[in-house]
């Protein structure tokens, strides 16, 4: 989770005064906030909708002043194209209609979950939420788009879930912490450590975040440690007990930890050269958009999720490699581009916050959640008992990270550490065997749809 926002454009002026942008009744924010600005990425998708980049038809970019122009609301048209120019990855939501058409026609396994795959890659970028958020004043914004920041992941693990598929439900929000934890912010370290010798970071709100991860893996170590130390039917119906009260203990703890991030010490998190922004986009579109997002991604979840099977007979691989390493990508594509972009610009604080900050609210808010759901549901096997290779992978990721960051400083070689442990782990997950594996968390063996 991160509560920081893309880079913003600064104030322009044009050559008949300062440049400023007029919000009409339907886009003022619920909540006001002193100094908005437009998103680039609104910006851009203005220029391409309005046409003439020199006249805006009204629409002037930069502060607020007393003397602001009127500017008309978009149209629905304009809401759209607005929409669909907001970003370059949006050019893969043509594999939307592709990987419905593939499930009704019943095409194979592979390329339904290949379609899907790529499908719900911009799906996964929160345009929608982030236009909400602007709305609702700096705290309850960043509660929202914590809350929405990773539901495609959420989406996949409770789909995966009703189909009582265990293992893909742990691999997948573990393979999500390893992946921001070590992928994204190895890439973030390595292209800024390129561009920039030594980069500097908020080393308090850094090791506030990686202290947190901490305590969401000895969350789950403990599990793990207390069913191997009594492997018998008793202590695997305690398990779940030990799980779900633990749960609920993480649970408290991230609601803690967003007061403490929010509210009472928000200044660790607030980034001194970064302009608010404005909304762009009416508010019954921004809902609208979210709405049809969600429902669009629950299906493609469920399409996705129901060819995994088949995708591991047909590729051979199996389901910890599959959950681990593929459906990660899934819901951190947008993310990761995002974060390499911000730390190639030197915004460090940035970077570190979607990396560290998304993997922290995998794992105190998703996976206990989670496993909730599975008690609700009366799910066997979902608990936080990993498996003694999940814990083991999950316990060196945090510390690796812990020691890279604790001096506030990154350069390209640390970018490389987490890299090269990264690809150990997705190598060592391509020979992983499910069925000598998965037995230890009482969950049924991987794959078997009840």
């Amino acid at each position: 989770m991160s509560n920081q926002r893309a880079p913003s454009v600064h104030s322009q002026h044009s050559n008949n005064g300062p440049a400023t942008l007029q919000p009409t009744t339907s886009d003022e924010p619920l909540f006001g906030a002193p100094q908005r600005k437009v998103t680039i990425h609104s910006v851009r998708s203005l220029h391409s909708t309005m046409g003439d980049h020199n006249n805006h038809n009204g629409v002037l970019l930069g502060s607020e002043s007393s003397h602001r122009p009127h500017r008309q609301p978009l149209t629905i048209l304009q809401c759209l194209k607005t929409i669909l120019f907001a970003t370059k990855i949006n050019v893969l939501l043509i594999f939307v209609p592709l990987g419905i058409i593939a499930e009704q026609l019943h095409w194979s396994d592979t390329v339904v979950f290949v379609l899907n795959f790529i499908a719900i890659i911009p799906l996964a970028k929160r345009y929608a939420t982030e236009d909400i958020a602007l709305r609702l004043g700096e705290n309850l914004g960043a509660l929202l788009n914590a809350s929405f920041g990773n539901a495609v992941e959420l989406i996949l693990s409770i789909v995966a879930l009703t189909q009582h598929n265990v293992e893909v439900v742990k691999a997948s929000v573990l393979g999500s912490v390893l992946s921001n934890l070590l992928f994204v912010l190895g890439f973030c370290f390595l292209f800024g450590g390129l561009k920039y010798q030594v980069q500097t970071f908020n080393q308090t709100a850094a090791q506030t975040s990686a202290s947190l991860l901490a305590l969401s893996c000895m969350s789950m170590l403990i599990p793990a440690a207390f069913l191997a130390s009594k492997p018998n039917i008793d202590s695997a119906h305690n398990i779940d007990y030990l799980s779900y009260g633990t749960a609920i203990v993480i649970l408290l703890v991230y609601v803690v930890y967003l007061i403490f991030q929010l509210r009472t010490h928000s200044h660790l998190y607030a980034s001194e050269d970064e302009p608010e922004e404005e909304p762009i986009l009416p508010l019954w579109m921004s809902v609208t958009l979210l709405l049809a997002v969600t429902v669009l991604v629950a299906f493609l979840a469920e399409y996705l999720v129901g060819s995994i099977e088949g995708l591991s007979v047909a590729w051979g691989l199996n389901h910890t490699f599959i959950g681990l390493v593929l459906l990660p990508i899934v819901g951190n594509a947008a993310e990761h581009v995002t974060a390499v972009s911000v730390a190639m610009k030197n915004k460090m604080d940035l970077a570190i916050g979607v990396a560290i900050g998304s993997s922290m609210q995998i794992a105190l808010f998703v996976t206990p959640l989670l496993v909730i759901l599975g008690w609700i549901m009366q799910v066997p096997g979902m608990n936080l008992a990993f498996n003694t290779f999940e814990t083991a992978v999950l316990f060196i990721s945090v510390l690796i990270v812990n020691y890279l960051i604790q001096d506030g400083e990154s350069n390209y070689l640390e970018g490389v550490m987490l890299l090269a442990s990264y690809v150990i782990i997705a190598i060592a997950c391509f020979f992983y065997d499910d069925e000598v594996g998965g037995g230890s968390t009482g969950a049924a063996p991987a794959g078997k749809v009840h």
